[in-house]
């Protein structure tokens, strides 16, 4: 069963507090807008590894793809 993007949504909100996640895909290939405080002083490489944690082994075997747009809630604000 291919996930779907609330899924991805909710595998995200599971695991890293967020004031807001936007997701969209087709199954395989997601899109997402993540914002959290935790990404507070991270490098964008660092975020994404933060998001990418929150995931585990869900990016290895279900999610083929996700680009996506790490914000602080500050960031998100501007």
């Amino acid at each position: 069963m291919l996930p779907t993007p609330e899924l991805v949504r909710q595998y995200i909100s599971d695991n890293l507090a967020c004031d807001h996640i936007e997701v969209q895909g087709d199954g395989s290939h997601f899109e997402a807008v993540i914002v959290s405080s935790a990404f507070e002083g991270k490098s964008r490489i660092q975020r994404h590894q933060i998001v990418y944690a929150a995931l585990g082994d869900r990016m290895k075997s279900e999610i083929h793809a996700l680009s996506m747009r790490t914000l602080t809630p500050d960031e998100h604000k501007a």
